[in-house]
């Protein structure tokens, strides 16, 4: 019976073009991924700064795993935590001028764990309505009532805060939003959280690295005092993996002993806390990696307000392309692809109805000429 009724509502995934499928390709990529033989051009990776093949970091990574092992091969709070585990937490609070950083095994872990450990009984969350899943998933896990704004509407947040008991809002949002590029009205939150002594909560995983002097959305908008939480991750501008969430004393000492994620997971391997320490310096380092991605996005701007190309308003490496409709998504991508560029559609639920798009991802290792290969393809297909 089971299998009958996964078959049927698989079935329902295909008609409605939401399948989604895996392919697997053989060795790193970059700027190209090899795929079935055959090189693309790689619009689909968050390595923003290339580092995951960094010969520093892949060093660190190797170095790492002669000295610790493979795995961590227990929880944090048995023996799962090692001195490189406590290096990098150390470091990712200096680099943010934070008091204290935790590591996460993803940012989804680590969003789960924020949301159902932090906020207090009474507490309201309020969550724009474009939020991470991740976010979502943590607030249903609170056991607090939340509520979702309409994407970065201001008024309405406000009108919701005006009647909730001073103190007991918790504001949510991402820093970039990762299916549309925009950033969060950063101004017009700090406000509100001053106003009523509301807490706010920022996941930055796509600003970090890329804006801010590298250290991410929040510090490019200067208002990293009034970020209560700010999580981040591992796995995209420093190119490893794993999440990392910056607090007070009480919020990280609250999350060790409270986040269930946090205490009954392995922890996360040591070779990769040594390996984002060498990613974290090459950040510092060579800025020219970002100096060089702002210049390519830029120049996709350009090119794109020269097309009729749908484009959404982005200043960030995520480039949205509307297609509006699932198939024609689907059929624009296959159609890249049969020309050597990747970048695949992304349909409902992952974004709102009727929004299916290409999601375009810019990193440090396109080339202007990369930009110019996609816009020639896409009005091709169009």
């Amino acid at each position: 019976m089971l299998d009958a009724k996964l078959k049927h509502a698989l079935n329902d995934l295909k008609q409605s073009h939401r399948i989604r499928t895996r392919t697997a390709h053989n060795g790193a990529h970059g700027q190209k991924i090899s795929l079935n033989g055959k090189n693309h051009i790689n619009f689909c990776s968050n390595d923003y700064l290339g580092l995951s093949q960094h010969p520093a970091v892949q060093a660190a990574f190797i170095e790492g795993c002669k000295q610790y092992g493979v795995g961590a091969t227990a929880s944090p709070l048995i023996v799962g935590y090692t001195a490189a585990h406590e290096a990098l937490e150390n470091e990712l609070a200096h680099f943010f001028n934070r008091p204290r950083a935790l590591l996460f095994n993803s940012g989804y872990t680590a969003n789960l764990s924020v949301l159902s450990a932090l906020p207090q009984k009474d507490d309201t969350l309020f969550l724009d309505k474009l939020s991470h899943a991740s976010l979502v998933e943590g607030a249903k896990h609170s056991g607090n009532s939340f509520r979702r704004y309409p994407h970065a509407n201001m008024p309405i947040l406000s009108n919701w805060l005006e009647a909730t008991p001073k103190g007991a809002g918790v504001i949510i949002t991402d820093g970039i939003f990762s299916m549309d590029g925009d950033v969060a009205p950063y101004a017009a939150l700090a406000a509100l959280r001053a106003q009523h002594h509301a807490a706010l909560v920022v996941d930055d995983a796509h600003g970090m690295g890329v804006m801010g002097n590298g250290q991410g959305s929040v510090y490019e908008a200067g208002i990293n005092d009034s970020v209560d939480v700010l999580v981040g991750t591992c796995g995209k501008a420093l190119g490893t993996m794993g999440a990392y969430v910056l607090g007070s004393e009480a919020v990280i000492e609250t999350l060790i002993n409270l986040s269930k994620p946090y205490i009954y997971s392995t922890m996360q391997a040591p070779a990769l806390a040594v390996a984002t320490r060498a990613s974290l310096k090459v950040l510092q380092e060579e800025s020219w990696r970002r100096t060089h991605l702002h210049e390519l996005i830029q120049y996709y701007r350009t090119v794109a307000s020269q097309t009729q190309v749908a484009v959404l308003p982005s200043h960030t490496p995520i480039q949205g392309i509307l297609v509006h409709d699932n198939a024609k998504a689907l059929a624009l991508s296959e159609a890249l692809k049969n020309e050597g560029i990747l970048a695949l559609a992304i349909r409902p639920p992952t974004v709102p109805e009727n929004t299916a798009r290409l999601r375009i991802t810019l990193t440090a290792l396109h080339q202007k000429q990369d930009i110019d290969a996609l816009f020639d393809c896409l009005l091709k297909h169009q």
